[in-house]
């Protein structure tokens, strides 16, 4: 994925969730931060950041936040940018699991929940939640970075998927190249970490899949590797 039109600024506070405070050639900016976690990792006053130019008149945010500083590379902190990417990667034939798959249709109602893709083959259907990924602790990546019943809901929704005669699977972008593992992080959400188990133990395909995130004229996201699970 290519993502136009990036701007430097440096990261000043975070005022509320959703909103971050840039200096953009010494003038403070609002940036929406279309990210629930909590990025202390990343959220460092004097730490660059990657924005744009936000579309929209009517908006209290000037800009979008796209990716933060971590050391020598750019961990991209944009949600809405997550379907395209999961689009490409399910597309690519990178993933054994999505073979003979295509996408049929985004945001699929099922239960209590919208499902980030529902995928048709041609006897069966499969439904793909996806998410972000941008903690890594050594070359361990961790989800999530904040309790999340929301994500705990989905992957109990996925399995249930299963006995209805639906393949279910769990999509994690990992934004960090140098990570070579993933784990459900138990010590921040272990509801959500014994769930993505159960689920897992069920059938439902756990996949997680890193990506770099590379600063030219534009933002290029491109996939690294599939990275091994690890169980807590």
């Amino acid at each position: 994925m290519i993502i136009d039109n990036p701007l430097m600024g440096i990261y000043l506070e975070r005022p509320n969730r959703f909103t971050m405070a840039v200096d953009v050639g010494g003038e403070r900016k609002l940036a929406h931060l279309k990210d629930p976690g909590r990025l202390k990792e990343l959220l460092i006053p004097g730490n660059e950041v990657l924005i744009r130019k936000a579309a929209g008149k009517e908006r209290k945010t000037e800009f979008d936040v796209i990716a933060l500083r971590r050391g020598d590379e750019w961990v991209l902190v944009n949600s809405g940018f997550h379907s395209d990417i999961a689009a490409s990667l399910i597309k690519s034939g990178l993933i054994e699991e999505f073979h003979g798959f295509a996408v049929k249709k985004r945001e699929y109602r099922f239960g209590r929940s919208r499902i980030d893709f529902l995928l048709a083959s041609e006897s069966e259907e499969m439904l793909v939640e996806v998410k972000g990924c941008t903690l890594v602790n050594g070359e361990v990546a961790l989800f999530p970075d904040a309790p999340t019943l929301r994500g705990r809901r989905h992957v109990e929704e996925l399995a249930s998927a299963l006995s209805m005669g639906y393949n279910s699977s769990v999509l994690f972008l990992v934004f960090g190249e140098n990570a070579r593992f993933f784990s459900p992080n138990i010590e921040m959400d272990p509801e959500f970490s014994y769930a993505l188990k159960e689920a897992h133990d069920k059938g439902v395909n756990v996949i997680a899949y890193s990506f770099r995130t590379v600063l030219d004229c534009s933002v290029l996201v491109e996939p690294v590797r599939r990275i091994p699970l690890i169980w807590p």
